[in-house]
């Protein structure tokens, strides 16, 4: 019988209780400890999970803990990632590893070496329909990949307060798309040419930032990309990604919710889009928390991200950025 591994969870808010909830749920996993530095709010949530509510630096050091699921703001991940694995812990982290890239490469630097576990969040590679594309690509059912088109478009905006330290469009909402591009293709990002502008929210202009991006993207094996975001539509959440090879096409396309498809005269009325984003992937961070906690019990686990997938999808989100601001292709370094 598996012995079930004890987590705690740093980082109450909204994702946090979203991570909360799966990691009670899973029946290899004891929620034993949540933490926040808002104590009423570690509290609060103790109490709905029951579970013990602690400090953070409890939750790291404590010997009765066996993995750290980080769900804080993103300025603190870079810290209690190297605190956690230093700490001898299975780590979980949120993505981004920090805003700063040469700063989420000194972690890795420091890390690595340790030998522990860890898996950065880039939950979208355990949709289904995503999962079903990658095996046909990898069993070459369109031949050599030529083409690939990505689309990501939420479906409302975020608060102006969110989105001013969210560290920008590329680095917040484009570079789940990055992860995607190279787990897909099983190649990297060597240049990226970008074009954006706040179309909908005119206000984050004055912080840099975008919410409507156009980006080109060359593959190391000649391949090309598109990826187009959104921080708004009229219509709700639109997710889907289409390979384009020398035989055909595979695509994993846009989703509805279950329902019923009325015909009447000249007219089919159709179910419409997911409403919101979370509604689309909310049973990925499940699927994603299940690979993870399969690879501490001895699986090999092939579809888990790890720290280096969050380092160089964030190189290819530093080098859009850089694109935004300069109007030029910008080279993709591999940075580890």
């Amino acid at each position: 019988m598996t012995q079930k591994k004890r987590f705690a969870l740093i980082g109450c808010g909204f994702i946090g209780q979203v991570h909360a909830a799966n990691l009670a749920m899973h029946p290899d996993v004891e929620l034993a400890m949540v933490a926040d530095l808002d104590t009423a709010r570690a509290t609060a949530l103790a109490g709905q999970m029951k579970c013990t509510a602690g400090e953070v630096s409890t939750a790291i050091n404590s010997d009765n803990i066996d993995a750290v699921l980080i769900a804080s703001a993103t300025p603190s991940h870079a810290e209690l990632l190297e605190a956690a694995a230093r700490a001898g812990k299975a780590v979980y982290c949120e993505k981004p590893i920090d805003l700063s890239l040469a700063r989420a490469v000194r972690v890795a630097e420091n890390v690595l070496p340790l030998k522990t576990k860890i898996t950065v969040g880039f939950n979208r590679r355990f949709d289904s329909s995503h999962q079903q594309l990658k095996r046909q690509l990898e069993q070459e059912t369109v031949g050599r990949i030529e083409l690939i088109q990505m689309v990501c478009r939420a479906s409302e905006l975020p608060p102006l307060s969110y989105l001013k330290s969210s560290g920008g469009q590329m680095r917040d909402q484009a570079i789940h798309f990055f992860d995607l591009l190279r787990w897909l293709t099983a190649d990297d990002v060597i240049s990226v040419g970008a074009m954006g502008a706040a179309l909908a929210m005119p206000a984050i202009s004055e912080s840099g930032d975008v919410d409507t991006s156009v980006l080109i993207m060359r593959m190391q094996q000649a391949a090309f990309a598109q990826l187009d975001n959104t921080r708004r539509t009229g219509y709700g959440y639109d997710e889907r990604i289409s390979v384009m090879g020398e035989k055909g096409l595979a695509e994993s396309g846009s989703q509805s919710p279950p329902g019923m498809t009325l015909y009447m005269g000249k007219t089919i009325i159709k179910q419409g889009l997911y409403a919101d984003w979370f509604s689309r992937v909310k049973g990925t961070y499940y699927q994603h928390l299940d690979a993870f906690v399969r690879s501490l019990n001895g699986e090999d686990v092939a579809d888990l991200p790890g720290l280096l997938d969050g380092i160089q999808a964030q190189a290819i989100a530093e080098a859009a950025t850089k694109s935004l601001t300069t109007g030029m292709f910008c080279p993709v370094d591999r940075v580890m």
